[in-house]
């Protein structure tokens, strides 16, 4: 049984781990990791055993022979800190005859939500984890045996409105509602006889970084003064110990409240700010620009980004309509203009010229709007499509930020592939 390193300090980057380890790391005498796309806990007691959060389907089996090799008593409790499918999807692997799942109130109602449109989900998440998932279900096939189990869709034998109390022996739990994390059914797990709390993906899926609000793959809005009001919650506990819901446990009282606090406040300031801008009458991308965090609230942008927040938070208060355009208000995009943009300029070489114009003084993002009217127009125009592939390829070198950095590796490799063929068909007799 391996000992998990003790974060110290915030994690520079997120990476997609799907379970994959051969065995448990051990937090201390009672609590157990399982890493995978969002960390499994194991409780050991006396009186059995509790497990918080489960994977998603295909990776729990993976979980349960690690925590087996710890621990093979009855699983009592099984917790699950939001109604994600990376939490709940492993419960069916876990859950005995006498296991009582427990979840906040919301969880079936946010559950529900995910099945609505879950191929839309799917799709939308694909670019980001389609390449992972497929390695974790090879490894799964070859290292743990028999069939890979279905995604759960669990119904919790007991749920909670704000706070729940549990006991098995000997370890006290509180469950505290967190409806300011990544889902309205978020909850922490707190254990007030050792100062230790699994919070999950409240602060999002990068500690110390700033959160999502919105989601790139697509998700509801998130409100700031929500997370602000859940953070508080748990800084208020004055925890020692944070076992989070990806990477290692962060350690250390002052640590953490610092963390928290800059985090806290951070967030406050770009909604602030960005309230204080709407007042104003800035428009979105303005504020998007414009509004960065002084130094003395620097927290890290792998996960979330500034300026993707502060549109989250224009449009939770304004909804999509941004006042820009009587266009907005109909459903006609900007793109059934560009052949007619095309050919005022001369045709689509010269749309194509000036996109790259523009990559040679540094506008990236502008060389990428002028270059999509080009390929509006001619879908395989290989000048048009070399500036988008350059353009790409300067924001990718660029990013830190882990869902910019796959979108952007995603459309590489369909633009190179795209110019890859119209040069081929361009060269043929």
């Amino acid at each position: 049984m391996t000992s998990t390193p003790l974060y110290r300090s915030r994690p520079t980057g997120f990476q997609i781990q799907p379970a994959s380890q051969s065995e448990a790391q051990k937090i201390n005498d009672f609590i157990y990791l399982s890493e995978g796309l969002s960390n499994s806990y194991l409780i050991t007691t006396p009186e059995g055993r509790v497990v918080i959060n489960t994977g998603m389907g295909f990776e729990a089996p993976i979980h349960k022979r690690n925590f087996d090799a710890v621990d093979d008593g009855p699983v009592r409790y099984i917790l699950v800190t939001q109604g994600h499918v990376d939490h709940v999807g492993g419960v069916d692997v876990f859950r005995g005859e006498n296991t009582q799942l427990v979840a906040h109130a919301n969880n079936e109602p946010h559950q529900a939500d995910d099945a609505r449109i879950a191929p839309f989900r799917v799709t939308r998440s694909a670019f980001a984890f389609a390449d992972a998932i497929a390695r974790a279900w090879t490894y799964i096939q070859e290292h743990v045996g028999g069939g890979i189990p279905a995604q759960s869709n669990p119904t919790p034998d007991i749920t909670f409105d704000d706070r729940y109390e549990l006991e098995l022996g000997g370890v006290r739990m509180e469950l505290l509602s967190t409806p300011g994390g990544e889902t309205t059914d978020s909850m922490v797990v707190w254990l007030p006889d050792h100062d230790i709390c699994f919070c999950g993906n409240l602060f999002s899926a990068l500690f110390g970084h700033f959160p999502n609000l919105v989601t790139v793959r697509g998700d509801r809005y998130r409100e700031a003064p929500r997370f602000i009001e859940s953070l508080e919650r748990v800084l208020a506990l004055e925890p020692k110990l944070l076992l989070t819901g990806h990477h290692g446990p962060v350690v250390g009282k002052e640590t953490i409240r610092e963390e928290l606090t800059r985090l806290r406040d951070a967030v406050r300031y770009v909604h602030d700010e960005t309230v204080r801008g709407m007042n104003h009458g800035k428009d979105i991308h303005t504020l998007m620009r414009d509004i960065q965090l002084p130094p003395e609230l620097e927290v890290g942008e792998g996960y979330g980004k500034v300026s993707w927040s502060v549109r989250a938070i224009w449009e939770t208060y304004a909804g999509w309509f941004h006042h820009s355009s009587t266009t907005e208000l109909y459903p006609v995009p900007a793109k059934s203009v560009h052949g007619d943009l095309v050919e005022l300029a001369g045709g689509v070489d010269a749309v194509a010229q000036r996109a790259k114009d523009k990559l040679s003084v540094g506008a990236p993002l502008e060389a990428i709007h002028l270059a999509e009217v080009a390929l509006t127009a001619a879908p395989t125009n290989t000048a048009a499509l070399e500036a988008m592939v350059a353009a790409h390829e300067r924001l990718e070198a660029e990013s830190e930020n882990f869902w910019l950095t796959q979108w952007l590796r995603k459309q590489l490799g369909d633009l190179r592939s795209t110019l890859e063929a119209a040069k081929a068909k361009e060269s043929q007799p």
